[in-house]
């Protein structure tokens, strides 16, 4: 396919990690936050619960603009089968990384990529990024001191990966390393390739 320059982006998110990954590509974008209820539906798995939420964060921007491309993402972890959501408090958080540690966590990282474009060959893509967490075997004191210092209550899994929330970790396996910050960026460029957007520009 013939790359041509990008159309208008849009991030879908107010996350302000997916942004920072987003940036990395050098693309101009818009944010717009949507509001969906990011609530699981009964007997939902949870990468099916992270592909519809990315799919409908898109649709709802979708309804606010033009002809354009839309970056819907959503992350769900699990441990046991059991979706973790984002915690909100310390105590919540503190009572997440205690269940957590010297365990192994998944983290679904589902991306979708909407192109409204007329005549688009490529409407709708989405896929899936399954990322295997093992958290250090910690003591109560040195879980409590990481939350009051990072304070990551937005974060699925009451960690951030990209901060001072590594030195938690004692292993992560994924295909694409930034999926368990938000934005599967190796999954993106390729969607990005299918829709004709060119990455590297002079």
């Amino acid at each position: 396919m013939q790359s041509t320059p990008a159309p208008r982006l849009i991030l879908a998110s107010g996350s302000a990690y997916r942004k920072e990954l987003l940036s990395r590509l050098r693309l101009n974008f818009d944010v717009i936050s949507p509001d969906i209820d990011e609530t699981p539906l009964a007997d939902e798995t949870p990468s099916d619960t992270a592909l519809r939420l990315a799919l409908a964060k898109a649709q709802a921007v979708a309804k606010l603009s033009g002809p354009c491309l839309i970056i819907g993402s959503d992350q769900v972890a699990t441990l046991d089968h059991e979706q973790l959501g984002k915690p909100g408090d310390h105590t919540r958080a503190l009572a997440q990384l205690k269940k957590m540690r010297g365990r192994v966590v998944i983290f679904h990282t589902a991306l979708c990529l909407l192109d409204t474009r007329p005549g688009s060959t490529t409407h709708q893509q989405i896929d899936t990024v399954a990322t295997a967490v093992t958290f250090r075997d910690l003591p109560d004191t040195e879980l409590d001191a990481y939350l009051r210092i990072e304070q990551p209550y937005d974060c699925a899994g009451s960690a951030k990966n990209e901060g001072l929330g590594i030195a938690l970790l004692e292993r992560i396996q994924s295909d694409d390393p930034t999926a368990l910050t938000g934005l599967p960026l190796i999954a993106l460029t390729r969607m990005f390739r299918a829709a004709g957007v060119q990455i590297f520009t002079t």
